[in-house]
C-alpha cells in the first residue's frame, strides 16, 4: 500500500526546495542529513519550523527535503515556503493562517545584476579629481 505524502516546492533567491510531508513523529531531514547537522544557526531552524508551529502540526509529520542552490538563509526560506505549500495540500483549512503569516507568498527579492561601468550592481569606481 502506498504511503500518503504531501509535496510542496519552495523557492527563495537562488534556492529551490522540494519538500515531502509524511505522517510521522516530527523529524526534519534535509539532503539526507538531520536538520541539526545541516543548519548551523538556531534562527534558521526556527524559520524552517514556522509553518508547522503556526498550524500546530509540529509533531505530526516527518519533513523530507531536497534543497539546492543559494546559501543557508535562502535555503531556509525556500524550505519554509515548501513546507507551507505541502501543508496546504495536507489540509486546505490551514490556508488563512498560513496566508496571514505570509508563508505562502514567494519572496520576490533577488540579487541585483551588475551594470557595466560599475564595479557591482551600484558600486561606482573610486572618484579622483586628478
Amino acid at each position: 500500500m502506498a504511503q500518503v505524502q504531501y509535496i510542496g516546492t519552495g523557492r527563495r533567491k537562488k534556492s529551490v526546495a522540494r519538500v515531502r510531508l509524511v505522517p510521522g513523529d516530527g523529524r526534519i531531514t534535509i539532503n539526507k542529513r538531520d536538520i541539526d547537522d545541516y543548519m548551523a544557526f538556531e534562527t534558521l531552524k526556527k524559520v524552517i519550523k514556522q509553518p508547522l508551529v503556526e498550524t500546530d502540526t509540529e509533531g505530526k509529520y516527518d519533513v523530507l527535503v531536497n534543497v539546492n542552490g543559494g546559501g543557508f538563509t535562502g535555503q531556509a526560506g525556500a524550505i519554509r515556503h515548501g513546507i507551507a505549500r505541502a501543508l496546504l495540500q495536507a489540509d486546505p483549512e490551514f490556508r488563512p493562517a498560513l496566508k496571514r503569516a505570509g508563508y505562502l507568498t514567494r519572496d520576490p527579492r533577488m540579487k541585483e545584476r551588475k551594470k557595466y561601468g560599475l564595479k557591482g550592481a551600484r558600486r561606482a569606481p573610486q572618484f579622483s579629481k586628478r
